[in-house]
């Protein structure tokens, strides 16, 4: 990907000279990546306003950015070693501390709004190729163990046999430490999986994802041990509206606030208005959640090729919850949808 990487660092020098800046150093690790695609864990490059740039990192990771493409030093003060008088830097990515020791040796550092954030919301196809990749691993992995959700088995094990399985069929991690929520544990959205047998009755709630070369999947279903009860029949149909409506929503030009009512109007004209209180969905990339959002207070419109989620949810304390999550991209024509595991509620 290193003709991606030259494309990505000219767009980020074109938007350099409105900000009155000839140079920006960039240390977020994430956005190195994005710029050079060097992973590490020690770097930081200077992108100058001419599209040309110098990568810095230290001895272990030297011989790998030698093979990029790219002008490299070798510093183990990174950022140190590149900051030059009057660069941008990112103001949300560099410590205070950072700002003030390159500050003592360089004057008239500017602080600038996340620019390599705002150029990574728009994907290419080589990422989406990758982000397809992360979720069709997801997807078979989910398939593959769905006999291991069954009573007896510990929410914590659930997990453990779901991401041995992602790793199994090629991916390179997990893309976040994986949710397993039986039963009234799933009411809680963000639950930690715990010993917490599963029993028969249960919805059990499962979040995911596979790492696939940096790119993070996502997705989230709701599965029933034996036949649902009414009431956990009712949330599941209403969540699956809910998702559907959202999913129909996305699409090139509509703002993260209208994607977001599309679903929680599903949702809140069934009564269940305070059982929905996180945002729909979030961009996937190099990070499991980046711009944009899709909430109530959101601002900004998405555009063509954004890798986002929607993932609407009903929980109920002390009884249980669902929510259906997907990532999809959008498209002028509708969005692609990447995760394809059946949003039909699953009785194991």
């Amino acid at each position: 990907m290193t003709a991606a990487h030259a494309r990505r660092r000219a767009a980020l020098a074109a938007l350099l000279p409105e900000r009155g800046v000839s140079a920006v150093l960039v240390t977020s690790l994430v956005n190195v990546r994005y710029l050079t695609g060097l992973a590490s864990s020690n770097a930081a490059v200077l992108v100058r306003e001419d599209g040309t740039a110098t990568l810095a990192t230290d001895s272990r990771y030297i011989e790998m950015a030698r093979d990029l493409g790219i002008d490299v030093v070798e510093a183990p003060d990174t950022a140190g070693a590149l900051a030059v008088p009057g660069a941008g830097i990112e103001a949300a990515g560099m410590t205070v501390a950072t700002f003030r020791r390159l500050g003592e040796s360089t004057e008239g550092l500017v602080p600038l709004e996340p620019l390599a954030e705002l150029l990574r919301t728009v994907k290419d196809e080589e990422e989406i190729d990758l982000l397809r990749t992360a979720c069709a691993i997801s997807d078979q992995a989910f398939t593959d163990i769905s006999g291991s959700i069954r009573p007896g088995v510990t929410e914590r094990e659930v997990a453990r046999i779901l991401e041995n399985r992602m790793v199994e069929l090629g991916a390179d991690k997990i893309a976040f430490e994986s949710i397993v929520a039986a039963g009234e544990n799933g009411a809680i959205p963000h639950h930690t999986p715990t010993g917490r047998e599963l029993r028969k009755g249960d919805l059990v709630t499962l979040d995911f994802g596979a790492d696939y070369r940096g790119y993070h999947a996502d997705m989230t279903r709701t599965v029933s041990l034996g036949e649902p009860a009414a009431w956990q029949r009712e949330i599941y149909d209403l969540v699956a509206a809910a998702q559907k409506a959202g999913r129909d929503a996305l699409a090139p030009g509509a703002t993260a606030k209208e994607v977001d009512s599309a679903a929680r109007a599903v949702i809140a004209e069934a009564g269940h208005a305070e059982h929905f209180r996180h945002g729909l969905g979030h961009g996937v990339g190099l990070e499991i959640h980046e711009e944009p959002f899709l909430g109530p207070s959101r601002n900004g419109r998405l555009e063509d090729r954004v890798p986002i989620t929607v993932e609407p949810g009903v929980y109920l304390p002390g009884q249980g919850g669902v929510r259906i999550e997907d990532t999809l991209v959008t498209r002028a024509g509708g969005p692609e949808l990447l995760t394809k595991t059946t949003k039909e509620l699953l009785v194991l």
